[in-house]
């Protein structure tokens, strides 16, 4: 028989990471322009707007960058982490709550890029004709990711390594950070 801790442990984890994933990606979609027109960018609008509008008041955008959405998600992770405490029955240093908060996001961050940089490789072998209307939202959300090394490392007969030197480094950070 299974433990109801850690049952309820990844119930919680896994509903804390879907809404934190969501509010993530609104946040850069914002951060790149992509075109709130785009039947993806509503949804995940429809989804978090609720959530954010409050706090919309309080933390104005500082350019492209959405503030409240940055402290919405700093704050969902930091009541997510509270909680599994509460669940396995810890009590949390509040200063190391508050900086493994913010590791989490930063961890976050990567594996949503990783994930991205891999589906946009895989468009790009197999989805030349594709027209789903996610595609141009993964390559917008990728684009400053792989530009700055595309302008370092040229193509090379005609393949670009870009992701793959990406995926190597986002994947160095990830251990780096071991969380």
């Amino acid at each position: 028989m299974g433990s109801p801790t850690a049952a309820f442990s990844f119930l919680v984890e896994t509903l804390v990471q879907l809404v934190l994933t969501v509010v993530l990606l609104r946040v850069l979609l914002e951060a790149v322009r992509a075109d709130w027109y785009n039947p993806v960018c509503q949804g995940v609008i429809r989804l978090t707007e609720p959530m954010i509008k409050p706090l919309k008041s309080i933390f104005p955008r500082m350019g492209r960058v959405n503030v409240a959405g940055l402290v919405l998600l700093y704050l969902l992770q930091l009541l997510g982490l509270f909680v599994l405490a509460l669940i396995v029955g810890v009590s949390p240093d509040p200063l190391a709550l508050a900086l493994y908060a913010l590791l989490r996001l930063v961890r976050l961050l990567l594996v949503v890029y990783l994930v991205l940089i891999i589906a946009t490789v895989i468009i790009s072998w197999i989805g030349q004709g594709m027209r789903h209307p996610i595609i141009p939202l993964l390559f917008q959300l990728t684009d400053p990711v792989l530009a700055p090394i595309r302008r370092v490392l040229p193509p090379l007969g005609g393949f670009d390594l870009s992701p793959l030197v990406a995926l190597i480094g986002i994947q160095f950070l990830i251990i780096l950070l071991g969380v």
